[in-house]
């Protein structure tokens, strides 16, 4: 109800890490700079590439797109009481206060290219929220396989 709550990874890709190049830990915090906080309003997606350096000065650029999704509230509603300390029963069916929670979709890499994540991650989204029938897997598989050509190179 008050306060800021606390991020959690439901899918990343790979599952596991890769021997040269591990999982940030603690990149939930990297997410949500402001803190994981519910909103009473659906909020416009946002888009920001934070740069994290690890032990060995390498950097990762982390790309962050951030929607929000709607959840119902924690907070049960309560029904008026008599004098007598009894509940009276409702005129009308309470409806909890809808609430907005942010959800971030996640892109790290070692190649500073925040126009091709904000593309990538926007289409990640836009299958997510059309509800399309496409395997999440499928998709990240396919935008890692592609060929990009090279700049006056051949087609």
């Amino acid at each position: 109800g008050s306060g800021d709550g606390q991020g959690q990874i439901l899918q990343r890709f790979p599952e596991k890490d890769w021997e040269d190049n591990p999982f940030p830990q603690g990149i939930e915090l990297f997410c949500q700079p402001s803190g994981w906080q519910l909103f009473p309003e659906r909020t416009p997606p946002t888009f920001f590439v934070a740069v994290l350096t690890d032990i060995n000065s390498e950097r990762h650029y982390c790309a962050c797109f951030t929607f929000w999704e709607a959840v119902e509230s924690p907070q049960p509603q309560s029904h008026a009481r008599n004098g007598e300390g009894e509940e009276e029963e409702a005129s009308s069916p309470v409806q909890p206060a809808q609430l907005f929670a942010p959800k971030s979709l996640v892109l790290v890499s070692r190649l500073d290219h925040a126009e091709v994540f904000r593309n990538s991650l926007g289409l990640i989204y836009t299958i997510y929220v059309d509800g399309l029938s496409v395997s999440l897997e499928n998709v990240i598989g396919n935008l890692l396989t592609c060929t990009i050509p090279i700049t006056g190179g051949a087609q």
